[in-house]
């Protein structure tokens, strides 16, 4: 239970027009009129008004004693943090030399009647490098590899695979040189159709060599159909693309490799064949943020003191990326020091800076006394006279940078050979800054916790800490957790943006990145207890397709069937659905009669005739037969896979 505040003068208005009165009593009894008609009452009664208004800035003292708390423990409010996304630059056509853009090429989304653009940055250098087809070579699953450029070069009829394809033959193209975080075109043709495959779901995988393993590549716009038909696969190549030496040649190497079928999947019963080949680069990827990077800010001349502090003039600071760089001048030029999280570990020769990223303050190192009286500096302090400037750092973020897939449509920079600029999946990340009354919360969490991880509640709350970004996290205990016994197992639900505007996200969304999950494993590793052993990773989505038939009139259709889906998306979604609108709960089960009544009241008089559940996989697509109830397990959450809503006319009548 909180302690009470004390209320340090309880005195309301009226109380002090009576205490003046008695008081006049006293001293001037020859004032007998007490009446409101008075001039002298109109004047206690003004001195009244403005002492009640003095008392009422008084009983806020505690507040501020509060906030000055909160500084004495060192809780600094959390700065913004940017949305990052990437952004494909598509060439207006390949080039023979190398298309550079510089680190800060600006794109935005296309600004409404109402709505501000909103400007995102390239975070480093791209280079799109162009490329050619200097090798084709074919590689069976068990076998040598076997160098086809000299027959494609004569027209002939290559077979990609082996007569009757396995899992894992393979199809390698040699580029001159790799082509990390290019897009390239795969473009071919073939006069016989490889047999058996769908088109719409070729087993086939693209990879990149990245000098140690294959990485696997993001696709579109197959028009070849699984290699079926003359046509060109587009290709996102990774940012670890190496040139390597395969098959006796050092080159760029990409592969398209027939994969294990899933069940039902149609498998090749003869290989398809390459008469002509071709591979040229069309555009390039890069990471983009919501942040603007400012360089070379000059905070003014040391005195030679320790502790002293500059403030910046136009804070935030960003702390989700690149630390600010704090330089200051001396003879030798302009020397680096480095930001760090607190003095506790400087010493006296240590070049140091602390920064409040709320605010842009800078802070030097101190001097403390000791016990027997001696000094300790806490780091090193600036020469008097010596200049302090920020080289650079990154301001503004927050969560208008989390837009949609495709919303950032235009080059703001002028770049040649760029015709058009797009995100193929939403911005995430940018979260606002913290306000006081939630570090007021935090405070006490913070106490206990003592940066230690000990429960599990420790563990979600440092892990928030250590990600603003994510939307949820849920801890299980070592009984519950994989690993084995003594394992902490930390599951990690991003925020997400649907495509649309309304809840029907992709799979893909929910999937927390690499560098997310760095950081909350760095600094979870850090407050663990010895000897337990840390996972870090998403949770496990059970997929669920419900299939409804509702009855209702032809004009009305539509309208049902819109107002039927939604319901179903908005309340099995992981971020924001289930009873509470807070997210589905971890490990709830799926059950008949609450999606019934989900639907029921999002259609409202209009009659729901039938309802079936099942529970499928988000990855493979593959469903079950239809059940009542959908087990989740504790460390699980729901995934709305694929509804249906069919909307049939009622009967008008009975025939006899």
């Amino acid at each position: 239970m909180a302690l009470p505040s004390p209320n340090l003068d309880d005195r309301r208005f009226q109380q002090l027009v009576d205490e003046a009165k008695r008081y006049v009593q006293q001293r001037a009894p020859e004032w007998t009129d007490h009446n409101v008609s008075d001039p002298g009452v109109t004047l206690i009664e003004t001195f009244a008004y403005l002492v009640d208004q003095l008392l009422y800035r008084l009983n806020r003292v505690p507040d501020k004693n509060y906030l000055a708390f909160l500084d004495l423990l060192d809780i600094q409010l959390y700065p913004p943090s940017a949305a990052v996304a990437d952004v494909d630059f598509w060439l207006s056509a390949p080039q023979p030399d190398t298309v550079t853009l510089p680190a800060g090429t600006e794109v935005t989304t296309a600004a409404g009647e109402t709505e501000e653009a909103v400007v995102f940055a390239t975070t480093g250098d791209l280079r799109i490098v162009p490329s050619e087809l200097m090798r084709l070579v074919t590689a069976p699953r068990s076998g040598d590899m076997t160098d086809r450029t000299g027959e494609l070069a004569e027209g002939r009829d290559i077979p990609c695979f082996r007569a009757t394809p396995e899992p894992g033959d393979a199809l390698l193209f040699g580029l001159p040189t790799a082509v990390p975080r290019c897009v390239v075109a795969v473009r071919l043709d073939s006069r016989v159709e490889g047999v058996g495959v769908d088109p719409r779901q070729p087993p086939l995988v693209w990879e990149a060599w990245d000098g140690g393993r294959w990485q696997r590549c993001e696709t579109d716009s197959d028009s070849t159909g699984g290699l079926n038909r003359p046509g060109e696969v587009i290709v996102y190549v990774p940012a670890g693309h190496t040139a390597s030496l395969l098959s006796g040649t050092r080159a760029g190497w990409l592969r398209c490799r027939v994969t294990e079928p899933e069940p039902g999947q149609p498998f090749y019963s003869e290989s398809p064949t390459v008469r002509e080949a071709a591979v040229f680069t069309v555009g390039g990827t890069m990471a983009v943020e919501h942040a603007e990077r400012v360089t070379d800010v000059p905070l003014g001349a040391s005195e030679g003191v320790a502790g002293q502090t500059f403030r910046l003039g136009r804070p935030p600071v960003l702390l989700d990326g690149e630390p600010p760089a704090v330089e200051v001048s001396s003879a030798e030029g302009w020397q680096r020091w480095e930001v760090v999280e607190h003095f506790g570990r400087s010493g006296p020769d240590d070049r140091h800076v602390r920064v409040n990223a709320t605010t842009g303050e800078f802070a030097f190192p101190p001097v403390l006394r000791e016990a027997d009286g001696s000094l300790r500096a806490c780091g090193a302090v600036p020469p008097k006279g010596s200049q302090v400037r920020v080289a650079r750092y990154r301001t503004g973020g927050g969560p208008a940078g989390n837009v949609s897939r495709g919303a950032i449509s235009v080059l703001r920079s002028s770049v040649p050979y760029v015709a058009r600029v797009i995100n193929r999946e939403a911005a995430r990340g940018g979260v606002a800054g913290e306000t006081i009354d939630n570090a007021k919360l935090r405070a006490p969490e913070t106490l206990r916790m003592q940066e230690r991880a000990v429960t599990a509640e420790d563990y979600e709350i440092i892990a928030r800490q250590a990600a603003p970004s994510v939307r949820r996290v849920r801890c299980l205990p070592a009984a519950d957790g994989s690993g084995g016994a003594g394992a902490v197992r930390v599951l990690v639900v991003p925020d997400a943006v649907a495509d649309e505007g309304d809840d029907r996200l992709r799979f893909e969304q929910l999937i927390p990145s690499d560098q997310v999950l760095a950081a909350i494993t760095g600094t979870l590793d850090e407050r663990r207890l010895i000897g337990t052993r840390l996972v870090v990773e998403p949770p496990v989505y059970q997929g669920v397709t419900v299939v409804a038939r509702l009855s209702a009139p032809a004009a009305d259709a539509d309208r049902v069937r819109e107002a039927a889906l939604a319901a179903l998306f908005r309340h099995l979604n992981p971020l924001r659905g289930g009873p509470d609108g807070a997210g589905w709960p971890f490990g709830r089960p799926v059950q008949y009669g609450e999606v019934f009544g989900v639907l029921q009241r999002a259609v409202g008089d209009i009659l729901v005739e039938e309802i079936r559940m099942f529970a499928a996989d988000p990855i493979t697509g593959r469903r079950g037969a239809p059940v009542d109830r959908i087990d989740i397990g504790a460390g699980a959450l729901v995934f709305s896979y694929q509804h249906q809503v069919v909307v049939t006319e009622p009967e008008t009548g009975v025939h006899g």
